[in-house]
């Protein structure tokens, strides 16, 4: 395939094979949605993980109550954009398990108005300051997943990772970082991002054993989506289909354990469907799970907006 550098997949080939039974992983946001499934899936199949959350669903505290010894869950309250409490969880998950052999940045939120592009720093919506320098959504969906995967690189390199005893980190990307969305360009840079950092770090997989990753969902029946009316508007329940949280959680999987999938590899997933996303003449998504019909209405209340404050011809100036 175009995306694959020649001599990469011989030297996979005399890897050694991976397994997350008898693992241990880290993995942000796993306290809800996507995060939370692939938290599940890895505790059922013998694996003992942390989750880092600022909080938990019922689901999730019930995983942490049914996963108390061997495989184990563990919790950490984590707020991705403080890089101390990153590297804590990293502490913590060392402490109760030992050692480390996945890592999962998947934290994510979904532009709210409180973080978005169209409701710029110091208009009245925006949370993000003008004096900070900084876009939380950015810190959340690329500034974190970067720092996290430097966080993991170095922990594996201190604990002797080689081909031989390799190590995986797997990251979430979207349908988001093929495409375009005027509704949300602040999460589409971001994963747009996250496809170019994940393929950046491919040759890690052959030389050292650390496989970076990612899955790149569609549309994911979520909290995400289910409990932001402003996102949902873009639904068109008559035609739409929704891809499942359970479907990404055994994309992951196969991201970490199939010898196929080698390092810098981004899998898309649909509804009932998976396919590798090439870096170069790439057909982009289509079929059950990847669209929604009313995408395109929401950008008449971006014009709207761009005729309110912040933008000129409001109260506020930017």
């Amino acid at each position: 395939m175009a995306s694959r550098k020649p001599g990469v997949q011989d030297a996979i080939a005399h890897s050694t094979p991976f397994s997350v039974t008898g693992k241990s992983a880290i993995i942000t946001g796993a306290g809800s949605g996507i995060n939370y499934s692939f938290a599940a899936l890895l505790l059922s199949r013998g694996c003992n993980v942390l989750i880092a959350d600022l909080s938990l669903r019922p689901e999730a505290q019930k995983l942490l109550e049914d996963n108390k010894s061997s495989p184990k869950a563990v919790f950490a309250k984590t707020d991705v954009t403080s890089w101390p409490q990153l590297e804590r969880m990293f502490a913590v998950a060392t402490e109760h398990f030992g050692t480390i052999d996945i890592v999962c940045p998947g934290a994510g939120i979904y532009d709210p108005h409180w973080t978005n592009f169209w409701h710029p720093p110091g208009s009245t919506t925006s949370k993000d300051s003008p004096d900070s320098s900084r876009y939380a959504t950015l810190d959340i969906n690329l500034t974190h997943p970067i720092r996290v995967t430097q966080l993991a690189i170095s922990h594996f390199l201190a604990s002797d990772v080689s081909p031989s005893n390799p190590k995986r980190v797997i990251l979430i990307s979207s349908i988001a970082g093929q495409t375009t969305n005027l509704n949300t360009p602040l999460y589409v840079a971001a994963k747009h991002g996250i496809n170019g950092f994940v393929r950046s770090l491919s040759s890690l997989d052959a030389r050292l054993g650390i496989r970076v990753n990612a899955v790149a969902p569609g549309v994911i029946k979520t909290p995400l989506w289910t409990e932001h009316p402003e996102k949902l508007r873009f639904v068109d329940e008559a035609v739409d289909v929704w891809a499942t949280a359970e479907e990404v959680a055994e994309a992951m999987v196969r991201c970490l354990e199939e010898e196929g999938l080698e390092g810098g590899t981004v899998l898309e997933v649909g509804r009932a469907q998976t396919r590798r996303v090439e870096a170069f003449m790439d057909p982009g998504p289509s079929g059950s799970g990847h669209t929604v019909g009313r995408l395109e209405e929401g950008y008449d209340e971006v014009f709207g907006w761009l005729e309110g404050e912040g933008w000129g011809r409001g109260k506020a100036k930017l």
